[in-house]
């Protein structure tokens, strides 16, 4: 018993370090710095998540570091950006790191134009020679950079929010505009973690592409929607489980999309020799994609004057043709199949263990605001098409041994169900959940 207690001791404590418990400390004080003051303002149930969050930060940090530099760095930037607010939003465009760097949209806008200079560097990484794993890693710093100005802008735009009227502030993950950002720093930042745990830089270039095609949508529905507005929740949002079921969700959708292009990635890599045009599937598949883009937003492109999907569609197609004509040198970089797989497996599982977590949540939450836990509204169903379609895909990794590709092209196919339950339910059907149409 001693002896196992010592391994324990010795496989957990022992490897903190001195910053660990400084993140510690920090983490406790400024939870009950807020819980101090704000108490007043939280239900009991507001309570329990703040109080419930703090270890939870801890162990986040603890287990992975970087983390714990990402969450000083937001953490001292936001309270910078803040204060210097001093309770007067027109001093956005009055003071200058406001202005150009820490209001929300400044930041959003940052982390926009540093996720499409991440993947740009990441894919100059295939083509670089003996370069590459320079332009690999500029690719990952850049990653970072979003990821933190991501974080920046949604905890400053959670101030800002609370400063237009007292039962107008909210955490931003209420509409397309917020969930959007949710998920490009979420999803970037689990390939992250990938990428150091694996040793590998080369999956950023296909990861980037569906955090950049997010990027896209999220300034093309800036535009025609002035989304950026922070606007009033509607009742059946004003409500604490939102805060657990939102993020829930959208660890899902993130991890489901960074699967899906790791499977690709392997597709790739796999027919990476063909000679047969006509049966690399995978690019073609890209290709029909690509030309659904401008046929889904037609009406809506003439908003944004005509051209914005249409160049859009443009630029991926020669993207995908640039991944067509150097299939080969992309393959040679990529890592092993029994790496990819794996990476896709564990994504996997980790995005329906939340997915699972947040429709649960979703149903006590509906049960609250409806009074029932489950009405087959389209936004339901097509959760639970989603939520079968991963279970199918885990039971047969687990029971018959689902592996290479067979597997990438389920899990590429889920991301085509993923983005219908995310976004195609908003654009072609209405029910209980239309809170963010286009």
């Amino acid at each position: 018993m001693s002896t196992t207690t010592l391994t324990l001791h010795d496989s957990w404590l022992s490897r903190r370090n001195a910053f660990d418990w400084v993140f510690a400390v920090l983490v406790l004080a400024g939870g009950l710095f807020a819980f101090s003051r704000y108490a007043n303002a939280m239900d009991v149930y507001e309570k329990v998540i703040l109080l419930g969050t703090m270890p939870f930060a801890i162990w986040l940090g603890w287990f992975w570091r970087p983390l714990s530099v990402l969450a000083i760095v937001v953490a001292a930037a936001a309270l910078l950006g803040i204060v210097s607010y001093q309770g007067d939003l027109a001093r956005a465009d009055q003071v200058f790191w406001l202005k150009y760097f820490l209001s929300s949209q400044s930041a959003i806008l940052w982390m926009s134009v540093l996720f499409f200079m991440s993947t740009l560097f990441y894919w100059i990484g295939f083509f670089a020679g003996k370069q590459g794993d320079t332009m690999d890693l500029i690719g990952s710093r850049l990653a970072w950079a979003a990821v933190t100005m991501a974080l920046i802008g949604t905890m400053v735009r959670w101030y800002e929010s609370h400063q237009l009227g007292p039962d107008i502030g909210h955490i931003p993950v209420s509409n397309l505009y917020e969930v959007f950002v949710l998920f490009c720093w979420l999803t970037a930042t689990f390939y992250l973690y990938y990428e150091s745990r694996y040793g590998t830089r080369a999956l950023g270039a296909f990861v980037m592409l569906v955090v950049s095609a997010a990027v896209g949508f999220l300034l093309w529905y800036t535009l025609v929607r002035e989304a950026h507005e922070i606007q009033p929740l509607v009742p059946a949002l004003q409500s604490w489980w939102m805060k657990l079921h939102v993020p829930a969700n959208f660890i899902g959708y993130g991890t489901f999309a960074l699967a899906a292009m790791v499977a690709f990635a392997y597709l790739i890599k796999e027919q990476a020799t063909e000679t047969r045009w006509y049966r690399l599937t995978p690019m073609w598949l890209l290709g029909v994609a690509l030309c659904f883009v401008p046929v889904a937003f037609r009406q809506r492109a003439q908003e944004a004057g005509g051209s914005y999907w249409f160049v859009y569609a443009a630029i991926s197609a020669l993207i995908a043709a640039g991944i067509l004509l150097g299939r080969r040198r992309i393959a040679a970089r990529l890592p092993a199949n029994e790496v990819l797989d794996d990476v896709m497996y564990k994504a996997i599982t980790v995005g329906f263990a939340f997915f699972t977590i947040a429709t649960v949540l979703g149903a006590l939450w509906a049960a609250d605001a409806w009074g029932g836990y489950w009405s087959w509204d389209p936004k339901e169903t097509w959760a639970l098409i989603v939520w079968l379609n991963y279970a199918a895909w885990l039971h047969m990794r687990l029971v018959k041994g689902l592996r290479g590709t067979v597997a990438a092209w389920w899990a590429l196919a889920g991301l085509a169900v993923t983005t219908f339950a995310f976004l195609g339910v908003n654009m072609f059907l209405s029910g209980l959940h239309s809170y963010g149409t286009l």
